[in-house]
């Protein structure tokens, strides 16, 4: 575990959840994942940094925009935020809002993909992004679910230079791309699955790494979540998609490895 993390341009660096009951989401992520979610700064929207064993882990905030369900975003670090604004509108994504400073802090911009999937970037100031990562509770994978996964890796080899490893095909059943920063993997990619339903739109999704894929499962609708599939072994270890109470999705994965 590293105790401090440099991010790069181009390399995730954040992830907040956002619903309009972050009091719920908040006890339901403590209880579950350890952590500490003190209360929010009221001049910022009330927006939480949640820590474990004292280190900052992910964000959890007040949806102020009307119609948006419970969701996890995830971030990724760039130099220059408004710079990314035009390289996303070039190769057809959208951009949702004019990047804007938050305070010291740094500097957040949101986007929509080709396809529809969003996602944020920070463009860092004091705030530098997650301070502990692969440790239980902490963020350990990103994850695109995409309806064309050709025109993502196009769209994404732009905006943030990222290259597409496919393992298997690359479209279809059985099929999982890597994204790699050089030669660093930074996140995954797969065509949406036939069984998923037809109105979930491609979407981002995060991960979070635990000691106990079925006990933090059993725990997660202990508190008041759902189970949407698994727990299950895949790959990289045993895995499974948890609903919080609610209502935002998110994954959790015990490593096969080591």
């Amino acid at each position: 575990m590293d105790d401090q993390i440099t991010y790069i341009h181009g390399e995730p660096t954040w992830q907040d959840h956002g619903s309009d009951d972050d009091t719920a989401a908040t006890a339901f992520y403590s209880a579950l994942f350890g952590w500490e979610c003190p209360d929010g700064d009221p001049n910022m929207g009330g927006y939480r940094n949640c820590t474990l064993n004292g280190k900052v882990v992910a964000g959890i905030s007040p949806q102020t925009s009307e119609g948006v369900p419970p969701v996890w975003a995830f971030y990724v670090c760039v130099d220059d935020a408004d710079a990314i604004v035009a390289k996303v509108t070039e190769n057809g994504g959208q951009s949702l809002f004019e990047p804007m400073q938050i305070a010291e802090y740094g500097k957040m911009g949101f986007f929509m993909d080709p396809s529809g999937a969003a996602f944020g970037v920070w463009q860092p100031g004091a705030h530098k992004g997650a301070q502990i990562r692969n440790a239980p509770g902490s963020v350990c994978w990103y994850e695109l679910i995409t309806t064309d996964v050709a025109a993502a890796s196009k769209f994404y080899s732009a905006v943030f230079g990222w290259t597409a490893q496919s393992h298997g095909p690359s479209e279809g059943p059985g099929g999982y791309n890597e994204f790699k920063l050089g030669d660093k993997a930074v996140a995954g990619m797969m065509a949406k699955p036939p069984m998923m339903p037809a109105e979930v739109p491609p979407y981002w999704g995060v991960y979070f790494a635990v000691e106990d894929a079925d006990a933090t499962a059993a725990r997660a609708g202990e508190l008041g979540g759902r189970i949407l599939a698994g727990p299950m072994d895949i790959a990289p270890g045993r895995f499974a998609t948890v609903q919080d109470s609610t209502g935002a999705v998110f994954n959790i994965l015990k490593s096969g490895r080591g």
